[in-house]
């Protein structure tokens, strides 16, 4: 087994579902019906992307975005 290797992820409530993206593996974007769902697919669309990435002998970007919330009064 490879190095675990820890990628931040964006998911975004949509009027009707939910998407999901990785800003560190563009194109790796996945959308479902519930948060639970996404959660789920965006899990196995970085696995597959990074097989696809190994397969064609390309380097496996290392996961360098961080994800920070920041408060403010409304």
């Amino acid at each position: 087994m490879g190095k675990a290797m820890r990628y931040a992820v964006v998911i975004e409530k949509a009027e009707s579902n939910y998407a999901a993206y990785v800003p560190d593996l563009p194109g790796c974007v996945v959308a479902g019906e519930t948060m639970w769902e996404v959660e789920e697919l965006i899990r196995e669309a970085i696995e597959f992307h990074l097989e696809g990435l190994k397969e064609d002998g390309l380097p496996i970007p290392t996961p360098s975005s961080q994800v920070e919330y920041v408060e403010i009064s409304a």
